[in-house]
């Protein structure tokens, strides 16, 4: 568990990279998995996401473990530089259900630089899409380099944006080390099983 007595787990990424559809593909598999899960969804001036999610897990997740912060500056100020909104949040989620096991924490779409306060995240998950090029690991930036999964999405979308996953994976290795990588479809499903195993043995089973 984390140091407030629930695990939190960030997810950062560019705009359009997929992070609030890996979202609502790894509640259903948490709570399957006998995991209680809140969710906050960071966006600057807006709770579209949050009502989205609040709409995608009805009957899986009460209404009110669902939270959107609206940051009102840069998506990384409020996991950053600022994270007391989302520490609020994550706080009211306790005192109302003691028993939650984990929080995922969706950053508002950002750059390569987005990364988690330590603070904030005990977890942090960077999920890139194949749509924006294959060169985006060899890109670097802290968010590809730092976080402790980086997640590859949308790889259905390869064949079409003439996207090598190969030269994907081998730069993530020379950039990443032994920090690992998934490749991951959210429409079909393909690899979300692949992300709850490492959220499980890094934050759930520790």
């Amino acid at each position: 568990m984390g140091h407030r007595d629930v695990a939190t787990v960030g997810l950062g990424g560019p705009v359009g990279s997929g992070k609030t559809a890996m979202v609502k593909r790894l509640v259903p598999r948490l709570d399957d998995a006998g995991y209680n899960v809140g969710v906050i969804a960071n966006d600057i001036m807006t709770q579209e996401d949050a009502d989205r999610l609040r709409q995608s897990f009805d009957g899986v997740l009460p209404p009110d473990l669902v939270e959107g912060v609206e940051t009102g500056a840069c998506p990384h100020t409020g996991i950053r530089e600022d994270p007391s909104m989302n520490l609020a949040a994550i706080d009211e989620f306790t005192e109302s259900y003691p028993e939650l096991d984990v929080v995922l924490l969706e950053s508002g779409g950002d750059n390569l630089a987005a990364t988690f306060n330590p603070e904030l995240a005990d977890y942090f998950l960077f999920v890139i899409s194949v749509a924006e090029g294959d060169d985006i690991p060899r890109k670097r930036g802290p968010g590809v380099t730092q976080a402790d999964l980086l997640v590859i999405n949308k790889t259905d979308l390869a064949p079409h944006v003439d996207a090598d996953l190969e030269v994907m994976q081998r730069d993530a290795e020379t950039v990443r080390g032994d920090d690992p990588t998934c490749f991951t479809d959210c429409k079909a499903e393909e690899g979300i099983d692949d992300v709850v195993t490492h959220i499980e043995e890094s934050v759930l089973f520790s």
